[in-house]
């Protein structure tokens, strides 16, 4: 089996194809950006995307991914313009979002996804769209204005 991961073909060894996608990413690709939370697919620490859609990679086996595009945090930038920042990104480090940042890849991997799906979406948008990924830290005022400004909105 095969899998595009960050623009980069990968054989998955036979004995594989039912372990969470997450663990693929971190264990045998050595990506450690996406986050283990929860387990359960309720945080958001391990979101990525496939096909360019944000999923919970913890609830994704190995063999649904097979044939669709993995993009994680450490290729998010690359999958967009080849620059060494996604905008995203960019607009996470000008807002000063992290406090302790664990949770930051899944929460750009998700504002990313929106951002690709509603260019220019308003703060319920942002809201709905972002809900489920969980920061304990509470910067979600930051995240929000992340978001915003990656958008272009003031």
């Amino acid at each position: 089996m095969e899998l595009t991961v960050n623009g980069r073909s990968v054989t998955v060894p036979p004995d594989l194809p039912d372990v969470p996608l997450l663990d693929m990413v971190r264990d045998y690709l050595g990506l450690k950006g996406t986050k283990f939370g929860c387990g359960v697919g309720l945080c958001g620490a391990c979101t990525l995307h496939l096909d360019g859609a944000a999923v919970r990679s913890c609830q994704v086996t190995v063999a649904d991914a097979a044939d669709r595009r993995i993009t994680t945090i450490e290729g998010l930038a690359d999958s967009v313009s080849g620059e060494s920042l996604h905008p995203v990104q960019l607009a996470w480090i000008e807002e000063a979002v992290p406090q302790c940042g664990y949770c930051q890849p899944g929460q750009i991997m998700q504002a990313a996804a929106l951002l690709e799906r509603i260019p220019s979406p308003s703060d319920a948008e942002i809201r709905e769209w972002m809900n489920g990924n969980l920061c304990r830290c509470g910067t979600y005022a930051r995240i929000r204005a992340a978001v915003r400004r990656a958008s272009g909105k003031p």
